[in-house]
């Protein structure tokens, strides 16, 4: 595996975290409170610790796609 096929692979990693990242965002945007009532039917829930899970974990997967996916398409580029 040399250089060029990691950096191919972390490149297509970022676009499509970022697609997904983007996509959790669209929809809660547009259908958060047909989620919400999706949800309170599994799990009893008040919409504001609802709303505070459903962020927390939006920003928990930005992190960690900037660190495992953007962080090192970023450094093999530079080195390639």
């Amino acid at each position: 595996m040399d250089i060029q096929m990691l950096t191919r692979f972390f490149m297509w990693c970022t676009i499509m975290n970022f697609a997904f990242l983007m996509l959790s965002f669209l929809l809660l945007g547009i259908a958060g409170d047909f989620i919400y009532k999706l949800h309170s039917k599994w799990f009893s829930m008040q919409r504001e610790k609802f709303n505070m899970l459903i962020y927390s974990f939006l920003g928990l997967y930005k992190i960690l796609w900037l660190v495992l996916n953007v962080v090192p398409w970023v450094a093999l580029r530079v080195i390639g």
